[in-house]
């Protein structure tokens, strides 16, 4: 039952996340992408502090995390097992990504993204834009693979 749930959580949990961001990927990416530095920098003024602090992105951050563990528990018995092994490798690439790449990479870049003056932006923005891009793509990829992951578990699981 503790695998049931777990798993399920995991996969729902992992496809919200996948939404999220396919949707700054593939929607907000090409929105921001042709914007000057002025332009880019009152987006990011904009979007940044809600995106930062809106309650879906906890939630679903900690669902990330928690979700897996507790399907490992109910997989405890079936350690070695490939839907332990597939939920253990989508809880790492989770980890790697959403969580840590989000606080040690995301988050810096976006505090200098918010210092700029819109009207007295650095001349090396674009590097911190070019970042802002790549990340996202990267945390993207690596939240995919979990999903993918996550829902070959439950499949092996349940079959």
């Amino acid at each position: 039952m503790t695998a049931d749930i777990g798993l399920g959580l995991s996969v729902v949990a992992t496809a919200l996340w996948s939404g999220l961001l396919l949707t700054l990927t593939t929607i907000l990416h090409p929105m921001f992408a042709p914007r000057g530095a002025a332009g880019f920098t009152e987006d990011m003024r904009r979007f940044l502090p809600i995106a930062r602090r809106s309650p879906t992105n906890y939630v679903l951050v900690v669902a990330l995390v928690v979700s897996p563990v507790v399907a490992l528990v109910g997989l405890w018995h079936q350690a070695g097992s490939a839907p332990f092994v597939l939920t253990a490798a989508g809880l790492a690439a989770t980890v790697a990504g959403p969580l840590l790449m989000s606080s040690r990479l995301a988050e810096p870049n976006y505090a200098v993204i918010l210092s700029w003056d819109p009207d007295a932006v650095p001349p090396d923005w674009g590097i911190a834009r070019s970042r802002y891009f790549r990340l996202n793509w990267q945390r993207a990829i690596l939240t995919w693979l979990a999903l993918g992951l996550f829902v070959a578990a439950a499949y092996l699981y349940y079959t």
